[in-house]
Parts: C-alpha cells; sequence; structure tokens
C-alpha cells in the first residue's frame, strides 16, 4: 500500500514543471516545435515513435470505413509523420496544425513528396473550415474529404473539442469521413506519467518536455466523443479500443503503448 502511495509524491515536481508552460496553446504549441532538435525514435517528440507500426494498426480501418478516392485532411499534424504514412493510401494529404513551427517542420521533413502539403491554422478558430477547403482547392482536390486526427483531442478543453468539430462538419460533407484515434488512459495524472516512465528519482526527457511546456492532457473515449460530435450532428460508424504509441522512453527500441479509443464518423 505504501509503496502504490509513493508515487503520490511526484505530484509537487509536476505541478512545478507544468506551471511553466504559457497560458495560451497556441503559444504552448509554436514553443514547443521550435525547440525540438530531433524528431523519430530517438528524438524530443513524447508522441512520434520513429515507426509505422501503430498507422499499420488503423490501415485496416482506413481502408474499410474511408473513401480512398477523396484527399485527408491530418488534423494536428506535428512534423508530418502521419501524413507522410497516409499519402500511401488517399489521393492527396493535407497536413493542418495551429503551429507554424509544427509546419515549417513538416515541410522539411516531407520534402520531394508531391502528394503532401501543409497548412499552419487553428482547427478551432471559426472559419478554419474554410481555410482548408481553400488550401485543398489549390491542391487540386477540392469537394469532400476525410479526415484524420491522432492524438488532439484529449489535450483541446471541451469548448475547443465542440469547435474543432463543428469546424470539420463542412469539410467531410456527404462523402468523406472522420478517423479519430486518441488516448484513453483509465487512470490520474500521476498513473499516467508514472506508466510512461516517470519516477521519483527521473522523468524521461521526451516525457518531461512534454509537461514542461505543454497543455494538461486528459482522456478522450466514448463519453467525450458523444460529448464533442452530438448525435444530432454525427453518426457513428465503428468505435473501439485503439493503441496510442511514443518514442522509446523505458527501453532503448521498444515504443511504449498507451490504451486508446479510435471512432470512425460521418456527418448528418
Amino acid at each position: 500500500m505504501l509503496l502504490a502511495l509513493k508515487k503520490y509524491l511526484l505530484i509537487p515536481k509536476l505541478v512545478k514543471l507544468s506551471s511553466a508552460a504559457p497560458r495560451d496553446p497556441r503559444d504552448a504549441w509554436d514553443q514547443f516545435w521550435g525547440s525540438v532538435r530531433a524528431t523519430g525514435s530517438g528524438g524530443d517528440v513524447l508522441w512520434d515513435s520513429g515507426d509505422d507500426h501503430e498507422m499499420l494498426g488503423y490501415a485496416e480501418q482506413l481502408e474499410r470505413q474511408l473513401n480512398p478516392d477523396l484527399p485527408i485532411v491530418d488534423v494536428g499534424c506535428g512534423n508530418g509523420t502521419f501524413s507522410r504514412r497516409l499519402a500511401a493510401h488517399f489521393p492527396h494529404v493535407l497536413g493542418v496544425d495551429v503551429s507554424p513551427n509544427a509546419i515549417a517542420r513538416a515541410h522539411s521533413e516531407s520534402a520531394g513528396l508531391d502528394r503532401v502539403s501543409y497548412l499552419a491554422a487553428d482547427m478551432t478558430a471559426p472559419g478554419a473550415s474554410r481555410a482548408v477547403a481553400d488550401a485543398l482547392a489549390a491542391a487540386g482536390v477540392a469537394g469532400d474529404a476525410n479526415i484524420f486526427i491522432r492524438g488532439v483531442l484529449h489535450v483541446l478543453k471541451r469548448p475547443a473539442q465542440a469547435a474543432l468539430a463543428e469546424e470539420l462538419h463542412p469539410l467531410v460533407g456527404k462523402r468523406g469521413r472522420v478517423f479519430l484515434a486518441e488516448t484513453d488512459f483509465r487512470g490520474n495524472a500521476v498513473e499516467y506519467v508514472c506508466h510512461l516512465g516517470a519516477t521519483l528519482h527521473s522523468i524521461p526527457a521526451p516525457l518531461e518536455k512534454a509537461i514542461r511546456g505543454l497543455p494538461m492532457p486528459g482522456r478522450f473515449g466514448p463519453v467525450q466523443r458523444k460529448r464533442a460530435f452530438p448525435e444530432l450532428r454525427w453518426d457513428v460508424v465503428e468505435d473501439g479500443p485503439a493503441v496510442i504509441e511514443t518514442r522509446p522512453l523505458t527501453s532503448a527500441t521498444r515504443s511504449e503503448q498507451i490504451p486508446g479509443y479510435f471512432s470512425v464518423l460521418q456527418a448528418r
């Protein structure tokens, strides 16, 4: 019992680290991406595992549930890790991120790919859907689009989750669908960071970087999805458990795995 409670001695350190994060999430994300020195399995970005194992876990649902003739918008694309992998399945991928620094890195890491483009935009802001539609049209793929969201909604506040869902509604139209995959860890913040390798003596550097500079994450499962994507506006086509992978933290080569949730939705 004492051993189980001992991990809660981490709380003061976590509070101190998280207090350094900028109050405006947009500033937080841009500062974070501006400070990233490397991505992939040995890099600074907690959620970039550096391999395609997680993407392969989504491939069956993507191929079965999303129209392969439509472009796909990767919301919260970061450095474009998933955007580049989605290009193998769809005619064009538009990666969108709130951070201009993330978009700059995505452009750099995607050099030479002609089926991927990027846009810096806040997808929770009014009118974001129009900016995305214009970017798709500029790429020659106007009309309905699919949406891919991985690990974005769980770091947004409730109003921002709802705002994002509403901006996606006109983009999918009649033929597009939304595929989302989010962390759905069944525990509190202390248990979450311990799951990712934090101890009283040390915190893995990519995890500490995220705690220090970014909005605190939550969980996003069926309850949160129903609230953000209300039944009057969205139909759930399929949903279920997923596994979200981070870069290696507790071993040199093995990615960490976080219990998650996926859902495929279409607009009403």
